[in-house]
């Protein structure tokens, strides 16, 4: 375990850190703020394109409304990046997604979560996941396996993944995992994402009401896919403006 944090000059202090996940040395960007304290932990599950200088900002700015944020790198054992072997933009999102498979990401998350709750500037006991895209799905499956997280939040995960994102090469519903989530969930979706299908988000939309431990659902009319992402081109102000606020609202109300 390493951990070289330095601040940053936005009331936090950050950088990354290394940790293991069973017999592997992962990574991930470590944000904590730079004050006296102990603070809830948000675990964050990035989208195919990996830790991002946006990624990173974001779990500064978790950091500096409170939270010890780690974004936990599910390319380590690739170098920090999707593979990069593909011909097309569909094969690349293809093969970051086999890459980041869920039997792989989930124990890493769960690592950096046991990471992240070590650290003196942790509440230990108050733990929440948060996941982009590729990650807004897999928080689906982690927040099924364990206890130890009281918030989900998912932004514009896929709900049924494609044959060819699944290792089975099959369709792959998160779907059906809602009644078996242990924390309460809050999903955030474009109305005019190009990249999930339209039906797809309105039937989780439709199975809410079985999320085991509650769910709020939004959709931004307008907002495309990744619209969170101000280096995005399909970024939308308002939808991320409004996103940000209710998951920071959702996880101070279920972290406190």
């Amino acid at each position: 375990m390493t951990v070289n944090i330095q601040p940053t000059g936005e009331g936090v202090r950050a950088g990354w850190v290394h940790f293991t996940s069973g017999t592997d040395l992962v990574r991930g960007f470590l944000a904590v703020p730079d004050r006296p304290g102990q603070f809830p932990v948000v675990i964050t599950a990035h989208e195919n394109l990996g830790v991002t200088p946006h990624r990173q900002g974001v779990t500064r700015a978790l950091a500096s409304e409170g939270f010890v944020s780690l974004t936990v790198d599910l390319f380590s054992r690739f170098g920090g990046m999707p593979p990069q072997n593909f011909s097309s933009v569909d094969e690349r999102r293809s093969m970051a997604f086999l890459a980041a498979r869920d039997s792989r990401a989930v124990p890493d998350l769960q690592a950096g979560l046991d990471f992240a709750r070590s650290l003196p500037e942790a509440l230990p006991d108050r733990a929440a996941a948060l996941g982009f895209c590729l990650g807004g799905g897999t928080v689906l499956v982690w927040g099924s396996q364990t206890p130890d997280l009281d918030a989900i939040v998912s932004l514009y995960g896929i709900p049924v993944l494609p044959p060819e994102y699944s290792p089975t090469g099959e369709p792959d519903s998160r779907i059906p995992l809602l009644a078996t989530l242990k924390a309460p969930v809050q999903f955030h979706f474009g109305g005019a994402d190009e990249a999930i299908p339209q039906d797809q988000i309105s039937l989780l939309e439709q199975a809410c009401p079985t999320a085991a431990q509650g769910a709020d659902f939004h959709r931004y009319e307008g907002a495309g896919h990744a619209y969170h992402d101000e280096t995005h081109p399909n970024h939308h102000p308002d939808a991320a403006r409004l996103t940000w606020d209710r998951t920071l609202e959702f996880l101070r109300t279920h972290l406190r």
